[in-house]
């Protein structure tokens, strides 16, 4: 016996795809040893994400962020490259008391400007950059304690341990974008970004 189809347009919330405009505000890399990011002019990219930075591969070790599998289990990549925005990190240091949060103390790769509230960018979001690279958002960074103690060190705060618990509270939600490669190039500061939402829907069964 064939069951009739079951429609549930009316109990799913959709909000359309849209298009906006960004700028490269920066361009950074992580050396071998360490994930405190230096300007460069541009970044070279393939498909294991930046080249010659501390994140770049097709697969990394799992950490505390995947509870789901034994520690250092082998996984895709998905973090290839670490977004943020300027106002954002205003917005951080404005939290923690700070004058200032440069995003190379997080570990930044790329500094976008012209985009509100950056981090709630959903996944799958695709950025096109006008030189030809494209990127694929995965997620949010969720922000760290590792990162809370770089931030405390650069900022020389007088709490190292206080400053690396103070930034994971306050920056929730304001630290920025993961993604990986979807198409490599060269990306270079001030270059234009087409960035395309895709549509979104609240999954309620």
């Amino acid at each position: 016996m064939q069951l009739p189809l079951m429609r549930f347009d009316d109990e799913v919330e959709i909000v359309p795809g849209r298009k906006l405009l960004a700028k490269v505000s920066a361009t950074l890399i992580a050396p071998s040893d360490h994930f405190v990011t230096r300007p460069v002019e541009a970044l070279e990219l393939d498909f294991e994400g930046v080249a010659g930075d501390l994140h770049a591969g097709a697969t990394r070790r799992s950490g505390g962020r995947e509870p789901w599998y034994p520690r250092g289990t082998e996984m895709r990549n998905e973090r290839q490259v670490s977004i943020v925005a300027s106002d954002e990190l205003a917005t951080i240091a404005a939290g923690m008391d700070l004058r200032e949060i440069r995003p190379e103390w997080i570990g930044a790769n790329l500094v976008l400007e012209g985009v509100p509230r950056l981090s709630m960018l959903p996944a799958g979001t695709l950025l096109f950059f006008k030189g030809g690279v494209t990127l694929k958002i995965d997620g949010q960074n969720a922000p760290c304690r590792l990162a809370g103690r770089s931030v405390a060190d650069h900022a020389r705060m007088p709490d190292r341990e206080a400053g690396a618990l103070l930034f994971p509270k306050v920056a929730k939600r304001l630290r920025g974008l993961v993604a990986w490669v979807e198409k490599p190039g060269r990306i270079v500061a001030d270059e234009e970004v087409s960035v395309r939402i895709p549509e979104q829907w609240i999954y309620r069964p």
